[in-house]
């Protein structure tokens, strides 16, 4: 058995026996995120994701330094508040690409649930945004 299914068997595990919350990481902090298609090739996703400007039409007022970017897969970033977010995307074809967003050491439950939304509400954003 890998260690991938090894750790989603104890983490199935521990939530089913309450032990572990939904989104709760091994070091005690939380993460919630959403994901959303899009109609539009996935360099477009990627440019809208990395460049500050484009960011601020479906993200605005958020700080973000950047930690590390693949082009056309993936981008993460620090948030002034200490946490991290990671985005993940990939080719649908040539006009469609998914996007996953996940706001990770977030302190609890309560916030894990609370960004679960909002990305929902900002991917659906930045789907209105690369699509026109």
């Amino acid at each position: 058995m890998s260690t991938w299914w090894a750790q989603k068997l104890i983490v199935e595990y521990e939530q089913a026996r309450g032990v572990r919350g939904a989104g709760a990481r091994p070091d005690g902090t939380f993460s919630g995120g959403a994901s959303k298609r899009v109609g539009a090739p996935v360099a477009e996703l990627f440019r809208a994701v990395t460049e500050a400007s484009e960011r601020e039409r479906w993200l605005p007022g958020v700080q973000l330094t950047e930690r590390t970017a693949t082009a056309g897969r993936s981008a993460r970033y620090d948030v002034s508040d200490g946490s991290r977010i990671a985005f993940t995307m990939r080719a649908l074809g040539d006009d469609r690409a998914e996007i996953a967003a996940e706001h990770e050491r977030l302190p609890d439950a309560e916030a894990a649930a609370h960004a679960c939304q909002a990305w929902k509400d900002r991917l659906a954003t930045l789907k209105a945004v690369v699509e026109s």
